[in-house]
């Protein structure tokens, strides 16, 4: 019952109101006078000297608990009711002094305040006057031009060509350039060309790029606009940082694991590859782990995935890499084929073959042959028709990776793109040749280069400006850093269909043509109507101003035209039409051709005297050794 008492005086105590606290405003309380006291002071001491005697019948009356409390308690009552008075001036001394102070902190307070919005006041000012000196300094560092965007007169630029270029004003113009390209019909400048706006944007895409004439013009003639605008900035950024996992010594989530705790940031690399990995950031070089010397992974570009996945070689298969080194796309090929059949890794470059081998060996391959030929040579070496599927990662201008290598904008001519497109049509050629049609599981090419170029992809083209080509062409795959964020890259595959060749038949004798002293070794002969067209050759024709000396070859195929009334002196006759082929044409050109047993009769023998012809060279050889 006493705990109950006691609990019930306290929350009696603290449902008290808080006390009033005193105002900023409040006038100080006035002085105790001599012979009077506070009023109701008296009240209040009442009242606590009753709670107090309430609280000792309770003790009292439940077995006179905490005797020591009581006496305490009237002790402390006792010295209260002596030291009123002496207590009240206390209170009210101190409450002079600190009204005193408060004044005091007021305005030491308000001074602050004062010096602060002052402070602040100047710091505005300041910021203020800044502003406007920067945009004087604007002003004066760069011309105002007009709302209106004009093209730069002859003479503007004569004045740009003799100063430093100005890069703020250049791409200024670029922006405005492709804004007005965009929507010309509306914005174009009065008496100014599409074609003023777009010479215009090629020469300082040059100048702020980097790039020299042709290649910037050629790709100017590649994009619309706003997407060259995107290629181009793509080219400025680097590629992310790609590996491939070795499935031959480790799996991708294992080893995701070993780099992470290496410090390595990384993210698998897309759904479409399961070995691939992306790396944003690393603490340590990710080229120098112990897990890429043992052979877990290899550095490799995310668009070099794409030509072997497009291959998808088989198991126990023969598989040629006509331009292997340094060995990304070769291992990767052993990988999917779990080192079983056999891959020709052909290298031509001589320098190049240290890397290719020591990578084969790092990522424990042991399937591959290394040879170093040239890639046209191959038929030759390998023989015809002897393999399955064929990767051709033909050499190209580098179109598709100049933020690997900057120096492709300035060093690539038209002369170079040429030299590389006919290069890599020789390679096709021989890969079709050596791909067998008859494979079971196989037959297939897979051409891809890391090039960007019209030349060197222009026959893979459905259409690209005048030009047409099959529709079968747009299943091929173009990949570009501003749209995949990968490489510039081109893969095509192709099925070979038979190993028969068509013999084309033996061209005709050129005929030689003495006409003064200049020697023609044919004459086309065309009508008015563009129809007629043939090659004389070894026949005699005597014109008023010169005599044409020709043997004769075709005799009688004219004899034959001029007896039927269609041909006169070699000419058509006034009025009448002559087809382009007549059928004595189609009849002796159908009995040049050989039969398809004749055909492979004289293949067969060409290879016999092939296989001959080695066998003595090796003969020579050993006779020497």
């Amino acid at each position: 019952m006493a705990a109950t008492a006691l609990s019930k005086i306290k929350e009696a105590k603290s449902q008290k109101p808080p006390p009033r606290k005193k105002q900023r405003n409040e006038p100080p309380p006035r002085k105790k006078q001599k012979n009077g006291s506070f009023p109701g002071k008296n009240s209040m001491k009442d009242d606590l000297i009753s709670d107090s005697d309430d609280m000792d019948e309770m003790v009292e009356e439940h077995g006179q608990l905490h005797e020591d409390q009581q006496g305490s308690d009237s002790d402390s009552e006792m010295s209260s009711d002596g030291d009123d008075l002496l207590a009240d001036d206390f209170l009210l001394g101190s409450d002079d002094g600190n009204s005193d102070g408060e004044k005091g902190s007021d305005l030491d307070s308000n001074s602050d305040e004062s010096d602060i919005e002052v402070k602040a006041r100047a710091d505005e000012e300041e910021k203020v006057r800044e502003e406007e000196d920067a945009l004087e300094e604007l002003k004066l560092n760069i011309k105002e031009e007009p709302d209106e965007f004009r093209l730069p007169t002859k003479e503007e630029l004569e004045e740009e060509a003799n100063r430093p270029p100005d890069l703020q004003s250049l791409q200024r113009r670029i922006k405005e350039i492709v804004r007005m390209l965009s929507n010309f019909k509306s914005l174009r400048q009065e008496g100014a060309t599409r074609n003023d706006y777009v010479e215009q944007l090629t020469m300082d895409l040059g100048s702020y790029y980097g790039y020299n004439e042709f290649l910037i013009g050629a790709l100017v003639e590649m994009f619309p606009v706003n997407e060259l605008m995107e290629l181009i900035e793509a080219f400025e950024k680097p590629r992310p940082i790609s590996l491939r996992t070795n499935t031959l010594k480790a799996r991708r989530r294992d080893l995701a694991g070993v780099l992470l705790n290496r410090g390595v940031n990384l993210d698998p690399l897309s759904k479409w590859s399961k070995v691939g990995l992306v790396v944003y950031d690393s603490q340590v070089p990710i080229g120098a782990t112990q897990e890429y010397m043992a052979g877990y992974y290899m550095l490799q570009s995310a668009s070099s995935f794409l030509p072997v996945m497009a291959l998808a070689p088989q198991e126990k298969e023969r598989i040629v890499d006509m331009a292997a080194a340094p060995g990304g796309k070769t291992t990767y090929i052993s990988a999917i084929m779990k080192n079983s059949g056999i891959v020709y890794a052909n290298e031509m470059k001589e320098s190049r073959l240290k890397s290719l081998t020591a990578n084969l060996q790092r990522m424990g391959v042991t399937n591959t042959l290394v040879c170093n030929y040239d890639g046209r040579e191959l038929p030759k070496a390998l023989g015809q028709n002897t393999v399955d599927r064929v990767l051709l990662d033909a050499p190209c201008s580098g179109t598709g990776v100049i933020s690997k290598d900057e120096s492709v904008k300035t060093s690539k001519t038209l002369e170079d793109i040429h030299k590389c497109a006919h290069l890599q049509k020789e390679l096709l050629l021989a890969a079709i040749d050596v791909v067998d049609a008859n494979s079971k599981s196989g037959g297939y090419i897979v051409y891809s280069t890391c090039s960007i170029m019209i030349p060197e992809v222009c026959f893979w083209f459905v259409r690209f400006r005048e030009n047409r080509f099959h529709p079968s062409l747009e299943k091929t795959r173009r990949f570009y850093p501003h749209v995949q964020n990968m490489d510039g890259f081109f893969v095509a595959k192709l099925k070979k269909m038979s190993n028969s060749k068509l013999t084309p038949t033996a061209p005709e004798p050129p005929a030689t043509v003495e006409q003064g002293s200049e020697l023609i070794d044919s004459i086309d002969i065309n009508s008015d109507e563009g129809e007629f067209q043939r090659r004389l050759s070894k026949e005699s024709i005597t014109t008023e101003r010169t005599k044409i000396t020709i043997t004769e070859s075709k005799e009688s195929n004219m004899k034959k035209s001029r007896e039927s009334g269609k041909l006169q002196n070699g000419f058509p006759e006034k009025g009448k039409h002559v087809p382009k082929y007549t059928a004595g044409f189609w009849k002796e050109r159908k009995q040049q051709r050989l039969s398809r047993e004749e055909i492979a009769k004289a293949r067969e023998e060409k290879r016999q005297a092939l296989r001959e012809d080695k066998k003595k060279a090796e003969g020579k050889k050993r006779a020497a050794k």
